[in-house]
């Protein structure tokens, strides 16, 4: 009889936590469970399906209750008294299971019942009831159904968009606080070295789409460099997990080599656990990259990511229509915030900020003065107590701020009158926010592709931390946005900033 093999020593650097000890075992691959049967990937597997339903069933009862809300309204509006609400129940009834069919299967499409962090936000919706619309038109003339008036359909869409938002932004909060109350949390290991270790932990944060981290260790060289235990090095990495059971590793891409990577991905698979390697510089440029065949090497081209043609168009015009709106609708709030400004600090009501704009050429920039008037002149003797870190200047108690301008600080309605710059051409709803000349002029180069674009009165920076963020991060979230943008990001963006400003993410 063959004599057994020996289990292999553990590894030294491993530093199990919790004081346990245990030894892997060399076993053929096909002896263990696969990866889809694992613990990790079954109790995901369940969150989702509860979480789909929830929010299958949350958009199916919008559109039931917007078409019920768009034939009575149909009855008010044409005057029929008393509402018949048996024969609008008879209608409901008719096109709502295909109008069920048609929603969940484009919203599904579109991303609406992706995982909590990867889904997609209301500009999403929005675009995809619009296809929900059309489809049902299109479905209607094609088998001769009578609508009695066409109004029913815009009707229908603005409700199911405001129902659909309602809910789902319902669901995110309450979902949320239930994760904390139940304490759930994603068990998680960091891999990396140095600054770039200590960077990845400072960006994460403690909970991403709501779910709290735990982090159990690091696989590092520098264990100096987190105040975390650690757990081993990368040579390692097998043990490490089969010491410290996980629901994702997290690698700084910067740190390793192809090899090692795979490596990493190798041992965490078979063992059940995510993989996410947050991206360099460089690759959120390649998102926007084309393949340009080659003889032996393939390459791809990286185009500037300059809005042209169809896309400069559609976000031109959506830019005037909003903006306008928000003149027309907000133009009593700007008279007693003039009122407010002029009765209790010298100096006009408009502020001129000079920024860097497209192509890094200079423009005025309109905000409701909230400094005293010589604030310009005292920025040199406040330079030692700036708080923010790269080109940016902030102070949390900027002592030139006005009591009025700190609460239109404190809520970024100083922010308002960039909409004149919008209508002038100067800027856009969502972009890269412009910078002040002193900012400006401690940009590193790789930082100015940012000015490709007409820079914006809200972006990626307002609804990700704002302040809280390094500059270096904010300018990666300029990249991600040019390169990824649509009409339907800009409406997300926009939805999203109410709530960050109103939370006073980051401000000051």
């Amino acid at each position: 009889m063959a004599a057994r093999e020996a289990p292999p020593a553990p590894d030294p650097a491993v530093a199990p936590v919790g004081g346990r000890r245990a030894v892997e075992r060399t076993a053929d691959i096909r002896s263990s469970r696969p990866y889809l049967l694992s613990r990790s990937p079954l109790r995901s597997a369940s969150f989702r399906v509860v979480s789909v339903v929830t929010l299958v069933a949350l958009d199916v009862a919008a559109i039931g209750l917007s078409l019920y809300g768009a034939l009575a309204l149909r009855e008010v509006y044409y005057g029929h008294s008393p509402i018949l609400w048996g024969i609008l129940w008879d209608a409901e009834v008719n096109w709502l299971p295909f109008l069920t069919l048609v929603t969940v299967l484009v919203f599904w499409q579109a991303g609406l019942y992706a995982q909590r962090e990867r889904r997609e936000g209301f500009g999403r919706i929005v675009s995809s009831l619009v296809i929900v619309a059309l489809l049902v038109l299109a479905f209607g003339l094609g088998t001769g159904h009578n609508f009695n008036t066409f109004g029913i359909i815009p009707t229908a869409f603005v409700l199911a968009a405001v129902l659909i938002g309602v809910f789902r932004t319902s669901y995110e909060t309450l979902s949320r606080e239930a994760l904390h109350v139940l304490g759930v949390k994603r068990r998680a290991i960091l891999v990396g070295e140095g600054e770039h270790l200590a960077h990845l932990l400072r960006t994460l944060g403690a909970a991403r789409a709501g779910i709290d981290y735990d982090f159990v260790g690091v696989v590092t060289r520098t264990p100096e460099a987190v105040a975390l235990p650690q757990l081993g090095r990368l040579e390692s990495i097998r043990s490490v997990l089969a010491l410290n059971p996980v629901d994702e590793v997290i690698v700084t891409d910067s740190d390793y080599g192809e090899r090692e990577l795979l490596q990493v991905v190798e041992h965490a698979h078979r063992r059940g656990v995510k993989v996410r390697i947050a991206p360099k510089t460089t690759e959120l440029l390649v998102q926007r990259a084309e393949y340009v065949p080659g003889q032996g090497l393939p390459l791809f081209e990286l185009r500037p990511p300059a809005f042209v043609g169809t896309d400069w168009a559609v976000k031109r015009a959506f830019d005037l229509a909003v903006s306008t709106l928000i003149i027309v609708l907000g133009l009593p709030l700007w008279l007693l915030i003039a009122l407010a400004i002029r009765l209790t600090s010298r100096g006009p009501v408009l502020y001129r900020d000079l920024r860097m704009g497209l192509a890094e050429h200079p423009f005025e920039m309109f905000k409701f003065r909230t400094m005293t008037a010589d604030a310009a002149a005292r920025q040199r003797e406040l330079e030692t107590a700036n708080e923010a870190d790269g080109a940016l200047f902030k102070i949390r108690d900027d002592p030139r701020v006005t009591r009025v301008g700190a609460l239109l600080r404190r809520f970024s309605i100083d922010e308002i009158p960039n909409v004149l710059n919008v209508l002038r051409g100067q800027m856009s709803l969502v972009g890269p926010r412009p910078l002040p000349i002193r900012d400006y002029a401690q940009l590193e180069d790789w930082h100015r592709k940012r000015y490709l674009v007409l820079p914006g009165m809200t972006g990626l920076w307002q609804i990700s931390g704002r302040s809280d963020l390094s500059f270096d991060d904010l300018v990666r979230l300029d990249f991600y946005y040019l390169e990824n943008w649509s009409v339907w990001l800009d409406i997300t963006i926009l939805a999203k900033t109410v709530p960050a400003v109103v939370a006073r993410r980051g401000a000051y």
